[in-house]
Order: C-alpha cells, then structure tokens, then sequence
C-alpha cells in the first residue's frame, strides 16, 4: 500500500503562501547586531549626547531660565567672559584640583596600607574589614551632615574632646584657612575604602614565585616591598586612581552639603560655582559655558592618567 504525499491544492492556503519566506527568527538572527543594541544606544543617545550637545548649544546663547524670555545668542561672549575676566572661576578650579590632588594622594597612601594590612591574617579580620567598607556604601549626603554634627563648635564630638585635652577650638568648617582641609579630609574618610578593595584584589592575584625568591634570597620586607610587591600592584594602584581621580575632581555633594562653598568662596569648587552660577543667579547659558570649560579639564586630566596607567611600570 502506497501513501501518497498531500498536493500543494490539499494545504492550507497560508503555509502555501508562506513557503519560501525567511521566518521573522531567521531576520532577527541576521540583524541581531544592530537590534539588541538599539535600546542601550537610545537611552545613551537621550541621556547622554542630547544633554551634552544642548549644553554646548546654550554655552553660545544668554539666558535667566524665564519662559517668557527665549535664549538669545551671543556667540562666544560666555567664554570670553568666562576665561578672561572671571577670577573666581579660575579660584574655584585651583580648588577643584587641590581637593581632588591632595584627596587622591592621601586616599591611595591610606588605601594601600590598609590593603596590606588586611592581606594578612589576624583575629577579627572579616569583621574589621567589613566596618572598614561601611563609609564606602554610606549615601554621601549622610556622611555630610554626619561630620557637619560630629565637627559643630557647640554640640559637636571633635571640639569636646580638643575642650577636654585642653586643645585650642578650631573652626573646622568656618575657618577659611582650613575649611578646604577638612572637607578633603571627609572625602578621604569616606573614599580610601575603594582604593583598599582594589588594591586587596591586585594583592590577591600577585605570584607567590617572586616574594618567595627574594625571602631566599634574604630580602627585608620593605625590599620585597618596594622592590617586587609595589611594581607588580602599579596596574590596579593605577585603576584605583584613574577612578577615584576623575570622581574626586567632579565631588558636589559634600561639599555643598557641608559648607555650600564657605566660608565666603573658601571651599568653592568648579562645580559649586556652576550651580550656584545656573540657579542662585539664574544665569543658565553662562552656567552652560562652564560646564562645558569643566568637562574640558575632566577630560584632560582622564586622558592624563589613562596615559600614566598605560606607562612603563618603574623600577624603584
């Protein structure tokens, strides 16, 4: 007994309409480099280049944010203003990088010797090691108002203690000389927890081959150290910097939340000074003119250190 194989006539009509087309799989599968990111390059796009390019289109124009007052273009009287006769801007970025410097240098001092200290093994480690992260995790604009009680003259814990030692009271945040201090201060406390975890997962990956030659050898520890340990650490010491750098020079909310830039301009950064510019004096296109001058220098100074990452390791 035969079976006969049906006719195209005994199909239904759309499989014989359908056949010889790709089915919708086939053209996903084709196009799959061009589909699946297009949500991610949207949301770029209109998070990211849209603010950028509309910045830099209301750097060239004059406006106060009314309504009824649309921007009028000025070409580039902004940044005439801004890099020729504005002092407190050029101030407020000696500021920027004396904070985000001197923040960077104590923060990798401190991050690499905590590091070190937490890759040998001692009682408690596990439970030291994880109060050390908790300034990390903790919202910034808490850590702030934290110091701002911890440091106030009248209430706060720091001038009672100097009381009790017989210690002369210091303004920590009213005194212009050493408000900048402070504030880098509060930002290490906070910060150098990132810089240890990095540091202690380049420690972890280091060879034991090379420390354990140079003990044979009769190496002292600070010359394993200096000599082998440091060098090998150089690319992640690089990582934790190149960061925490680029996040340092950017820092808003502590210090806005702590001191709004006082006493005075004393602790006023780059980035106080353009909010302050865009909203207390409503001078938003002007506001645009330096944010564009300061994304300029975060550039710059990534491209610095992207560049120092990628340089020869030394040799001590």
């Amino acid at each position: 007994m035969t079976l006969s194989t049906p006719s195209n006539a005994s199909r239904p009509a759309a499989q014989v309409a359908g056949r010889g087309r790709p089915p919708r799989s086939a053209w996903l599968e084709r196009q799959a480099r061009w589909v699946f990111p297009a949500p991610a390059a949207i949301t770029l796009l209109v998070l990211v280049v849209f603010p950028i390019l509309y910045t830099v289109w209301m750097s060239f124009h004059s406006w106060t944010g009314q309504i009824q007052t649309p921007p009028q273009a000025i070409g580039l009287a902004n940044y005439t203003q801004a890099l020729l006769h504005d002092t407190r801007m050029w101030h407020a970025i000696w500021r920027m990088l004396i904070f985000g410097g001197l923040g960077i240098a104590f923060q990798t001092i401190l991050g690499v010797g905590m590091a070190l200290l937490f890759h040998r093994e001692f009682p408690g480690k596990s439970v030291v090691r994880t109060i050390a992260i908790l300034p990390m995790v903790t919202t910034p604009v808490v850590i702030a108002l934290t110091w701002t009680l911890i440091l106030n003259p009248t209430q706060g814990a720091i001038p009672y203690i100097f009381f009790k030692l017989g210690l002369p009271q210091v303004l920590w945040l009213a005194d212009p000389k050493i408000v900048l201090l402070t504030l880098i201060l509060v930002d290490t406390w906070e910060w150098t927890p990132l810089i240890m975890w990095i540091t202690l997962a380049g420690l972890s990956a280091l060879p034991n081959e090379p420390l354990e030659a140079a003990r044979i050898d009769g190496a002292s520890s600070w010359q394993i150290f200096w000599q082998i340990i440091l060098p090998l650490l150089r690319p992640a010491i690089m990582v934790a910097v190149l960061l925490r750098g680029i996040d340092a020079i950017k820092t808003f909310d502590i210090i806005y939340a702590m001191t709004q830039g006082g006493p005075g301009n004393a602790s006023e950064t780059m980035n106080i000074y353009v909010f302050q510019q865009a909203f207390n004096y409503q001078q938003i296109g002007y506001a645009s003119a330096l944010l564009v001058i300061f994304f300029i220098i975060v550039l710059l100074l990534a491209l610095v250190l992207i560049r120092l990452r990628r340089a020869p390791s030394w040799q001590p």
